[in-house]
Parts: C-alpha cells; structure tokens; sequence
C-alpha cells in the first residue's frame, strides 16, 4: 500500500521500511536449508547438503566443483524444476517450495530462462519458432517481433527460418539463448551452456551471455566444470559432496 502524500510516518518508521524495501528489491533469489535427498541401494543419499544462498538481481554466480559434487540438482531447486526435501527457496519474491507444480511451471514462464548443455530446442519449429514458444505459451501477440528482435541481438537475423538441423552447434546454442531472453527473465539459468561446444565457439557463446547479463540486468546463475568461464562471473559459489563452500 502507497502512503497519501498528506500521511505521515511515526519517526524512524519511513527509515527503516525504506531499507527493508531495498534490501527485499535487491534479493531476486534466496535459498535457505536447502536440502535434497534420494533414495539408492546403499540408503538414503544427501545430494543437497543444507545449502543458504542470497543472490541479487543482476549479479552473475558461478557455482563450480566436480562431478557429483550436486551443482545440477541445486541448480535444479533454485530454478524449481525440482522440489527439495527440505528447505525453501524464494524466486523474484515468490516462495517457490509452497507451489504446486502448476504455480512452479507459471513462475518459470514470467520470471526464469534456461540454456543448458543439449539445447533443447524443437526440431520441428524454426530458429523463430523455437523463440517464440514461450511467449505464445504466455500469450503475447508480438511474439514473432520480439522473437526477431531478440535473434538479431544474438546474431542470427539471417538464420531465423532455419530448423535445428540446419544450424551449427554454436548457432543452435544461439537460438537456445534468445529463447531464455526473450521473456526478460529476472534469472537466467546456465547449466554447461558450453559443454557440447568447441572451445572457440565456447568461448563466444559465454561472451554473449555475460553481454546480455550486462544488458537485460538479468541475474545470471551458471553451472560450469571450466574455471575461466566461471572467473567472468561477479562471485563463485564452490559444491563439495553436496556442501556449499
């Protein structure tokens, strides 16, 4: 509620909400406990171990460690792909860990963007077709214009009638990154967003994603085995048997 301009506060109220405000508006992801646990032939195995983290908007987080060491399922939680066995985890001011899975799938649609290792695209629908999904989905009527707009942006206004098969790893990954944009996402999420690429073409596609990082003021969260792609990120956040460090 927005306060008439003739109101006024008790002394030292204003102060301390506007610094509450603040501090809410600069959190666009925040994980408290965060714990997963599966179950195998040896028992009950600790995938998650207690994981609190506080992310801004804007900020880019890698979060490294080796394989196994559960950096894709906490990516997972954060993103709400998946539920934890406790804990909780706050999204763009939404407590995702009360929703049900339909509420989950509308959160990602408005608020998250994903680029993963395999692109995931559709290899029915063109470059456009493939962008345009997730606003079709939402419902918006300038979906093939932002979906043009946003291809350009990632170099591929030549390339938007092409299917998947016709494109190269690199331009694929492309138009896998338009398709996590274009809904100006308040996190985007990146989960070895270069592990089917070639080092060269690697190193172009992690330069796009921080350069729309920086443009879009969008939070990036990526996942990576490679120490200089995660160096370019603003903090590294190290997984160890399930631990953060």
């Amino acid at each position: 509620m927005v306060r008439g301009a003739g109101a006024s506060a008790p002394a030292g109220l204003t102060s301390a909400k506007t610094n509450t405000n603040q501090k809410s508006l600069m959190s666009v992801l925040k994980a408290e406990n965060l714990t997963k646990k599966v179950t195998s032939p040896e028992g009950m195995l600790t995938i998650v171990d207690d994981v609190s983290l506080d992310i801004a908007a804007g900020e880019s987080v890698a979060i490294v460690g080796a394989s196994g060491a559960g950096k894709s399922t906490l990516l997972a939680l954060l993103a709400g792909l998946d539920e934890p066995t406790s804990g909780r985890v706050m999204l763009a001011g939404a407590d995702l860990t009360a929703l049900d899975e339909d509420g989950r799938a509308r959160l990602r649609a408005a608020r998250v963007g994903f680029v993963f290792q395999s692109f995931h695209l559709v290899p029915s629908l063109t470059a456009a077709e493939n962008v345009m999904l997730p606003l079709e989905l939402a419902g918006r009527r300038d979906a093939r214009a932002a979906a043009m707009e946003t291809l350009a942006r990632v170099g591929l206004a030549q390339r938007t009638g092409h299917y998947p098969r016709q494109l190269s790893g690199g331009e694929q990954q492309r138009v896998a990154i338009a398709r996590a944009f274009v809904t100006r996402p308040a996190v985007l999420f990146a989960d070895e967003p270069t592990g089917n690429l070639d080092t060269h073409t690697g190193e172009r596609i992690v330069s796009l994603l921080f350069d729309l990082n920086a443009q879009s003021n969008t939070t990036l969260v990526l996942v990576s085995h490679d120490r200089t792609v995660a160096a370019r990120c603003g903090r590294i956040l190290q997984m160890d048997s399930g631990l953060l460090k």
